[in-house]
């Protein structure tokens, strides 16, 4: 993820807790932040939105308002609100091995001028709302797609191209709205587990839920959502951001990822999840988290 110019950038760090490097653009601001000895209770904070994505090492979040203690690993984002908060640890950091994470500043103007954009375009049910950003934390793994994101926006952050500002703007733009779509989907999560005979959608997704161990029947989602079968899969990719199936696959991976930081074992979790052998199981779960199961650890390991 981190280029030659970037590296060469790195090489002499100013600081030993937190060095960064920047690169500024129209409506965003990356840095590379390293840190090469362990240090507790850093604190952050930005006027701004904050993209965070973990490159090595590992960092411990603190948002005492929250209660929220809790670590942030590689292949994983954290987004902070503007103005919000919070302490850092760095159990792990070492010179040799330094704690290196990136952080992406996103103006309030880009994330409502996205907002704007989606609203016009994919409006949303009535009992959901418009397309808009939560003032919340949001500390979740990414997917591959996110991942190859992060990785174009630090080359086109870093590197002189000549169409650097218009690649950056529509790179921030992505970032944004798979943000504001991470967010609506919880909500729509949310209202579907709390009322889910508000609508035909809600029983649909709910039943996807209560049977991720079962091969996914289509006739029957549509039955539940009173749709014909392309109304269905149209309105639930606009809703959910992917097609029925994937969402399913994403449900019993963010599930198996539960389960083994519990400690059950990969063997267990891929049969309790519905797959019909491990390697299949450990091929999809590298895809989507980035990691093979096996590396995935106990939270009292983590």
């Amino acid at each position: 993820m981190i280029s030659e110019s970037i590296q060469k950038q790195r090489s002499h760090p100013l600081a030993l807790v937190e060095n960064k490097t920047s690169f500024a653009a129209r409506d965003a601001e990356l840095s590379i932040y390293d840190t090469f000895e362990q240090a507790k209770r850093v604190k952050l904070k930005s006027d701004q939105l904050l993209y965070c994505g973990m490159i090595s090492g590992k960092k411990v979040m603190h948002l005492d308002n929250e209660n929220y203690h809790k670590a942030f690993l590689p292949h994983e984002s954290f987004i902070l609100a503007p103005n919000q908060g919070v302490e850092i640890d760095f159990p792990v950091a070492q010179h040799h091995q330094p704690t290196t994470c990136l952080a992406i500043e996103i103006s309030k103007g880009k994330i409502n001028q996205v907002a704007d954009q989606l609203n016009y375009i994919e409006p949303l049910p009535a009992h959901i709302g418009e397309w808009h950003y939560g003032n919340q934390m949001v500390h979740t793994a990414h997917n591959s797609e996110t991942q190859a994101l992060l990785s174009r926006i630090v080359h086109i952050f870093s590197e002189n191209d000549p169409d650097r500002r218009f690649l950056s703007d529509l790179a921030v733009s992505e970032l944004t709205a798979r943000l504001l779509r991470h967010q609506t989907r919880e909500m729509m999560l949310a209202f579907s587990r709390s009322e889910p005979d508000s609508d035909g959608m809600n029983r649909a997704i709910q039943h996807i839920e209560q049977t991720l161990d079962k091969p996914l029947d289509v006739e029957q989602l549509c039955k539940v959502a009173f749709m014909s079968r392309t109304k269905f899969y149209t309105r639930f990719k606009q809703l959910m951001g992917c097609s029925p199936s994937m969402f399913q696959q994403q449900m019993r991976i963010k599930r198996a990822e539960d389960m083994l930081k519990q400690g059950y074992s990969v063997t267990h979790v891929a049969y309790e999840m519905g797959f019909m052998n491990v390697s299949h199981f450990s091929r999809c779960f590298k895809q989507m988290v980035g990691v093979s199961p096996s590396h995935c650890k106990p939270l009292s390991l983590q």
